[in-house]
């Protein structure tokens, strides 16, 4: 391990740490592991659409600025409470994408003071820039906790990943091929799926287009699931 991936892989620790701390933290109020996701998912998607619209990407998110990642930074006690439900409905009501990721958001920490910290917490990091693993980490971790935990009824949603890992394998998927999901939760399979299609076959250039436009196909009803894709 180089310096530099040393540095890096310290630095998503901490991350990890500092995220599963603030959950403890939440449960105490009674703010459960699917409740702390989805508020993460949130604010997560703000930070890293104001991180985009700045250089080098200079990208237009289209989120209004009086409801975008600098308005909840300038907010404070129950201003920042208030803010922050407004600006959960005003996004739901917004077309296409947007309006879909906020439907029927709503704010589940009733502590301004811990709302506040939380998305402190969230404005140190660059998500944007940040490993993937790292984010999976984060979520899998909750959604695990959260399958785990008998009075949120989650459980029969969670599939191990270890075992999706090991039914993939099993199945062993082929290129060309159409996979399907009718449940497919948080997409679970689809990547174990994926990274199984990559890492065993050498795909040609059509192999390669038809695994990213044609290949899977899901559905999932629940808002626990949906909220996370």
């Amino acid at each position: 391990m180089t310096k530099y991936s040393g540095q890096r892989h310290e630095r998503n620790c901490s991350i990890v740490s500092k995220v599963w701390s603030f959950c403890t933290t939440l449960r105490d109020d009674g703010v459960g592991y699917g409740d702390y996701l989805e508020q993460l998912t949130y604010l997560i998607f703000l930070k890293m659409a104001d991180e985009y619209s700045q250089p080098p990407y200079n990208r237009t998110v289209d989120i209004p600025a009086e409801y975008n990642w600098q308005s909840l930074k300038l907010k404070r006690g129950a201003e920042l409470e208030v803010h922050y439900v407004t600006l959960l409905m005003e996004l739901g009501k917004k077309p296409g994408m947007l309006g879909t990721i906020f439907t029927k958001a709503q704010n589940k920490i009733q502590d301004p003071a811990k709302l506040y910290r939380l998305i402190d917490m969230v404005n140190e990091t660059q998500w944007v820039t940040m490993g993937a693993d790292v984010k999976g980490d984060i979520y899998e971790g909750l959604l695990e906790r959260n399958a785990e935990d008998t009075k949120s009824g989650a459980g029969q949603y969670f599939t191990p990943r270890a075992l999706i890992r090991a039914m993939v394998q099993c199945v062993r998927p082929e290129p060309g091929k159409t996979i399907a999901d009718p449940a497919c939760g948080t997409s679970g399979f689809f990547l174990a799926a994926y990274d199984f299609l990559v890492a065993e076959h050498a795909m040609d250039k059509t192999q390669k287009a038809f695994l990213k436009y044609e290949t899977f196909f899901g559905n999932e009803l629940s808002r626990v699931h949906a909220d996370s894709l």
